[in-house]
């Protein structure tokens, strides 16, 4: 589960970035656990556009340890970065494309793949679990892909209660 710690970031976060018009969401496990499943995530995954990758570099110039570039890993590249935030690792993605089918997959809208969600008083912009399905399915990793799939069916599974700390 989401700890104290995690919170305080989460909640600067939301601070600094409501002054800016970066469109942005919370993804990977950090994601999956403000959404209700059972993950004790160790970092936090922002996802963005490019532009909005190095506005967010540049809003938190302070807590950099690799500044925003583009990065490829083979099957997946992006415009990365990551802070560091109270010892958190906060990985910063913009533009991500994913290879499928052997082509690099269309950057996606982060307008159509992404919800608010209210958690510790305050309202987070997340991935939906729909579309985190789908990439992951996409990458392969069809354990991942499955686990997402049975939260979406059946949420009470996984039974979250929200805290307020």
């Amino acid at each position: 589960m989401i700890n104290s710690d995690f919170v305080a970031v989460l909640k600067f976060l939301v601070e600094r970035l409501s002054t800016s018009n970066i469109n942005w969401a919370i993804t990977g496990s950090t994601s999956f656990a403000l959404q209700g499943l059972h993950y004790d995530p160790e970092d936090i995954d922002i996802q963005t556009d490019k532009k909005g990758a190095y506005e967010i570099e540049s809003l938190f110039m302070d807590h950099v340890r690799r500044h925003v570039g583009f990065s490829s890993s083979g099957f997946i590249r992006s415009h990365f970065g990551e802070l560091i935030i109270n010892g958190i690792s906060v990985e910063i993605i913009g533009d991500i494309e994913k290879i499928v089918d052997g082509e690099w997959e269309k950057v996606p809208n982060l307008n159509e793949i992404k919800q608010l969600v209210r958690v510790f008083n305050l309202e987070l912009p997340v991935l939906t679990l729909e579309y985190e399905a789908q990439a992951y399915e996409k990458l392969g990793r069809k354990d991942q892909a499955e686990t997402l799939l049975k939260h979406i069916s059946n949420p009470n599974i996984f039974n979250y209660h929200e805290r307020t700390d």
